[in-house]
C-alpha cells in the first residue's frame, strides 16, 4: 500500500490530462518522472522502502525514468541503484537498513557497496599465460571511473575493483586473452654453433634494435639445438632459415681452425687429443709454430696408450690430429667431418664463460702480556783477602751484582800496577760485564754500598712491572676465476742461513742463505657449486719475526699462524677459518735455602718474577661469486670508492686516485651501476 501511494503522488505531476477522464488500470502504477532532482528521489525511495540514506553533499543529480509497470521495494531499491551508477554515484552500506550515498570516484577505497550488480565489488584474477603487467595496461581503458586495476608483484595476477557487472564482462575477455596460442618448433644444427646461429636469428627478427617480444630464440648447447617459439608462420620461416644456414655451413673440407673465446687453448688441448687416441707428441708441434705459419702433426706412432684412450672411432681410415696454435688461443683439427662435429660439440660445451669468485679474509689477532718482578741482590767481602766473599745472584734478574761489584772494585784498586797488563785485561773484561748488564736492564734499580776498614758490602734492589697489548687486524682478498688457484702475499723476503763451511785457517769458507716469505699469504683455488655455494681450498698464513735466537746468535725465531683447510660457504655468506685462544703464564721463584724463608726478612735473600701472556687469533673468510661484468664493476667501484675516500679526507680538492686515473690510465673512474642493472643476456662470440 505504500509503495501504491508514493507512486500515485509521483504521477500526480506527470499526468497531462485536459479532462477527467477515465485511467487505466495497468496504468495507475506507473512512473515518469522528467528532471527530477536526485535527492528528492533519494527520499521518496526512502519513505517508500524505510531505508535511511545519508547523502553526500557532493551528490548532485537529475532523475528520467518513464515506467508503465508496478515495482515492489526491490525493484524500487534496484532502480535507485540504476540511477545513482548513472550519475556517478554509488550506495555503500553503513548498517542495518543503512546507506551512505557518495561519488563513486572512491569506490575502490570503500569495503563494499550494495546492489548485486549494481554494486561496488573487489576480486583477484590469476594469469596463467600472460604477464600480469600487460594485462593490466590493456584492460585499464575498460575500467569504469572509480574503477581500479593493477598487477600484483607476485603471483602474477589482475586486482581488479569495479561495478559487479563490469568485473564479469572483464573475466571473460581475461579468459580468451589468457591463452597461450603460440607454436613451438626445435631445430637440431649439425654444422652450427646453437649459440651463434641464434644470435644472428635474433639480430634478423629484431624490432627497432630490441628483441621481438612474440618471438623468441633460444639456443640448447647440451643437444646443439634452437628452441623457436612464437606466432606459427613466422616459427616456420625463422626454422626452414635455420636448417638452411646450417645446411650451408656444412663443412666439407678436412681440417678446421676453431678459436676460443673462455677456454685455454693449452689445456683443452690434453683432452681432445686423449678423445681421438692422438699422443701429447703431436700436440708439440704447434707450440714451435711461428706467427703467420703453419702447423702440422702426424698421429703415427702414437703407441698403445694413444689407442687404448680413443673414444671417438672415425668414419675414415685416418686418426683425426689436433694442435695448438698459441698466438691466438686456437686449435687446429683435421678430421673427417662427422669427427669434426663431435669435436666442436665438445668444445662448445667446455669453451663456456666461466665465473670468478672474490674471496675477502680478515685476519685478527689480539695479545695481552704482562711482567712483574721484585729482586734483592746482596755482596760482601773483606778487602785485600781478610774475609771470605759472600753474595747473592739469580738468573731471572738482568743486571747481576757481581759484575758491577768487580768493576768497581777493579776502578778502586790501590795495589795494581800500572805495567800489569793482564789486570788490565781483567779490569777491561770487568766493565764490560758490568755495561752489558746494565744496557739489558729494564724497570728500575737501585744501588747501596759501602766498606769499613776491612769490609765492604753492597745491594742493589730490581723492580718491574710491564703490560703491552697488540691488535693485528689484516684483510687480504683475491679474485680469481672458478676452479683457478690463486694466491697473494704481502709480506718480506728473509735470509735463513741454512748450511756454512769453515775451512782450516778460513781458506774458502762459504755460506748457504735460503730466502723465506713472511708476511700474509693467502692461497686459495674456489669451486662454484650447481646449488650457488662454493667449495674453498684454502691455505692462511700469517708469519712475523718474532727476533734472534739469543743475545749472542744472528739466527732468526718466525712466529707462524697457517691454516689450510677445504671449506663449503654460501655467496656472500662469512665463515669462520679457525682460531686460537692460547693462554700462558709463567712464575719464577729463587731465593737462598732458609734464609730465604724467614718472614719479613727472607724478602732480602729472594727474587721473584711472574709473567703472563695471552693471544687470541681467528680468521674469517667471505667469498663473493661475480657472475657477469655488472657485479665486477659494483665490487670495484665500492673498493675505488673507499680508497678515494680516505685520500679525500685530508681536505684536498680531488683525490690522487682520480687523477692518476684520469691522466695515467686516460679514463674516467668506476661508478658503480644502477640498481637493478643486469648483463646481457648472451655476448656476441668473435668471427674467425
Amino acid at each position: 500500500m505504500i509503495a501504491n501511494r508514493f507512486k500515485g503522488v509521483l504521477l500526480a505531476g506527470a499526468l497531462l490530462s485536459a479532462a477527467p477522464l477515465p485511467v487505466p488500470a495497468q496504468q495507475q502504477n506507473a512512473m515518469r518522472l522528467q528532471n527530477a532532482d536526485i535527492k528528492a528521489f533519494i527520499e521518496d525511495v526512502a519513505r517508500s522502502t524505510g531505508t535511511t540514506f545519508i547523502v553526500d553533499p557532493r551528490v548532485q543529480g537529475t532523475v528520467n525514468i518513464s515506467r508503465d509497470q508496478s515495482m515492489d521495494e526491490a525493484d524500487l531499491l534496484g532502480t535507485l541503484l540504476a540511477v545513482l551508477r548513472a550519475n556517478g554515484l554509488m550506495a555503500v552500506p553503513a548498517g542495518p537498513a543503512t546507506y551512505r550515498v557518495i561519488p563513486d570516484d572512491t569506490g575502490a577505497q570503500q569495503p563494499g557497496a550494495a546492489g548485486g550488480a549494481q554494486g561496488f565489488a573487489t576480486q583477484i584474477l590469476p594469469m596463467q599465460r600472460v604477464d600480469a603487467r600487460v594485462a593490466a595496461e590493456t584492460l585499464k581503458p575498460l575500467v569504469g571511473r572509480g574503477g581500479v586495476i593493477t598487477a600484483t608483484a607476485q603471483g602474477n595476477s589482475l586486482l581488479i575493483a569495479d561495478y559487479a557487472d563490469n568485473i564479469r564482462r572483464i573475466r571473460g575477455l581475461v579468459a580468451q586473452i589468457d591463452q597461450d596460442r603460440a607454436s613451438i618448433d626445435t631445430v637440431t644444427l649439425r654444422n652450427t654453433s646453437a649459440r651463434e646461429l641464434a644470435n644472428t636469428l635474433n639480430g634478423i627478427y629484431a624490432n627497432g634494435g630490441q628483441r621481438n617480444a612474440l618471438l623468441s630464440i633460444l639456443p640448447v648447447e647440451s643437444s646443439n639445438s634452437l628452441v623457436i617459439r612464437g606466432d606459427g608462420s613466422q616459427v616456420q620461416q625463422v626454422a626452414k632459415m635455420a636448417r638452411d644456414l646450417d645446411q650451408r655451413a656444412e663443412r666439407r673440407g678436412d681440417v678446421s681452425v676453431v678459436r676460443l673465446q673462455h677456454a685455454s687453448a693449452e689445456q683443452l688441448l690434453p683432452v681432445l687429443q686423449r678423445l681421438v687416441g692422438q699422443s701429447g707428441d703431436a700436440g708439440q708441434a704447434g707450440d714451435n709454430a711461428q706467427a703467420g705459419g703453419s702447423a702440422v702433426a702426424s698421429a703415427g706412432g702414437s703407441g698403445d696408450v694413444a689407442r687404448d684412450a680413443q673414444v671417438i672411432t672415425p668414419a675414415g681410415g685416418k686418426r683425426p690430429t689436433i694442435v695448438r696454435y698459441p698466438g691466438s688461443n686456437a686449435l687446429v683439427i683435421s678430421a673427417d667431418p662427422d669427427t669434426q662435429r663431435v669435436l666442436m660439440d665438445v668444445i662448445r660445451q667446455l669453451d663456456v664463460h666461466r665465473e670468478q669468485v672474490l674471496v675477502e679474509a680478515i685476519v685478527v689477532e689480539i695479545s695481552d702480556s704482562a711482567a712483574k718482578r721484585l729482586g734483592v741482590q746482596l755482596i760482601a767481602a773483606g778487602r785485600n783477602g781478610n774475609a771470605p766473599l759472600l753474595a747473592t745472584q739469580y738468573a731471572g734478574a738482568p743486571v747481576g751484582i757481581n759484575a758491577l761489584a768487580g768493576a768497581v772494585a777493579g776502578s778502586r784498586g790501590n795495589n795494581r800496577n800500572d805495567d800489569d797488563e793482564e789486570g788490565d785485561s781483567a779490569l777491561e773484561l770487568a766493565r764490560n760485564a758490568a755495561a752489558q748488564s746494565l744496557l739489558g736492564l729494564s724497570g728500575s734499580l737501585i744501588g747501596l754500598g759501602g766498606q769499613t776498614d776491612d769490609h765492604v758490602f753492597g745491594m742493589i734492589i730490581d723492580a718491574v712491572k710491564s703490560d703491552t697489548g697488540s691488535n693485528l687486524l689484516s684483510t687480504p682478498s683475491i679474485m680469481t676465476l672458478d676452479n683457478e688457484e690463486a694466491s697473494i702475499l704481502v709480506g718480506q723476503e728473509v735470509p735463513i742461513t741454512t748450511g756454512e763451511v769453515l775451512g782450516n785457517a778460513n781458506d774458502n769458507p762459504f755460506r748457504t742463505i735460503q730466502r723465506k716469505d713472511v708476511g700474509i699469504q693467502l692461497q686459495v683455488t674456489p669451486q662454484i657449486n650447481s646449488a650457488g655455494g662454493i667449495t674453498l681450498k684454502i691455505k692462511q698464513e700469517v708469519s712475523a719475526i718474532a727476533g734472534p735466537v739469543s743475545s749472542g746468535s744472528s739466527e732468526l725465531i718466525l712466529n707462524k699462524r697457517e691454516i689450510e683447510t677445504r671449506v663449503v660457504a654460501a655467496n656472500g655468506a662469512i665463515v669462520a677459518l679457525g682460531g686460537l685462544l692460547d693462554q700462558n703464564e709463567r712464575g719464577t721463584v729463587e731465593k737462598v735455602p732458609l734464609l730465604g724463608d724467614i718472614p719479613g726478612l727472607g724478602v732480602l735473600f729472594r727474587h721473584k718474577s711472574r709473567e703472563r701472556e695471552k693471544t687470541n687469533l681467528m680468521v674469517f673468510l667471505r667469498p663473493t661469486i661475480i657472475g657477469n661484468e655488472v657485479d665486477a664493476q659494483r665490487m670495484t667501484a665500492a673498493r675505488y670508492d673507499s680508497i678515494r675516500s680516505q685520500q679525500l679526507r685530508d681536505g684536498s680538492g680531488e683525490a690522487a686516485l682520480d687523477a692518476l686515473v684520469r691522466d695515467y690510465l686516460r679514463t674516467n673512474p668506476p661508478v658503480a651501476p644502477p640498481v637493478g642493472a643486469t648483463a646481457p643476456a648472451t655476448t656476441q662470440p668473435r668471427t674467425p
